[in-house]
């Protein structure tokens, strides 16, 4: 008999599933995040967003334009869920997938981490972009402003921990995850 598989270096998820789920607005940080903690961890690393383009053949800007934000939606949520249940590494979620009330409930017992920016470092981050279908032909700063207003709760109460990336390097914000949340370097 051979010798087991060497685990990576990470406590298991104790409710199974991802060892951690990267939540936030967009420019937070999420996916950059997920993939300097997945190389530091030796964890692989999973994108929502990347998972409805897969699925739907589309890209996110696509789906929007032609069919709407309640389809992207019902997508996002299939996804989460589907991530949920299949992936033991690092996921980032899209920034607004906590809305739906489902994938709020089907992240309890997750280990969250609610990455947070301030609108000023939000607005900057990103931009006027056909890639964020939510600001493309708005006014970015009150759209911005009217998001965090409204998902900041939200974000927080399914969190199991939060960290303000304004003044953070990417490093600097994989340090303080593996750091609180005792995963191994």
């Amino acid at each position: 008999m051979g010798e087991p598989a060497v685990e990576p270096n990470v406590d298991p998820q104790p409710t199974g599933g991802p060892a951690v789920v990267l939540i936030g607005p967009p420019g937070a940080g999420k996916t950059t995040v997920a993939t300097a903690l997945g190389a530091r961890t030796g964890l692989p690393v999973r994108d929502t967003d990347a998972d409805v383009e897969r699925v739907a053949g589309r890209t996110i800007a696509e789906i929007f334009t032609q069919s709407g934000e309640a389809t992207f939606r019902a997508l996002e949520h299939d996804a989460v869920r589907a991530a949920l249940a299949e992936h033991t590494g690092i996921l980032a979620l899209g920034g607004g997938a906590v809305m739906d009330e489902r994938t709020r409930e089907n992240l309890s017992g997750h280990r969250v981490v609610f990455l947070s920016i301030s609108m000023p470092v939000g607005v900057k981050r990103t931009g006027i972009s056909d890639q964020r279908p939510m600001f493309v032909g708005v006014n970015p700063r009150a759209t911005f402003k009217a998001l965090l207003d409204k998902r900041l709760p939200v974000y927080r109460q399914v969190a199991t921990i939060e960290i303000d990336t304004d003044a953070l390097t990417v490093d600097e914000v994989v340090d303080r995850i593996v750091a609180e949340l005792g995963l191994a370097r």
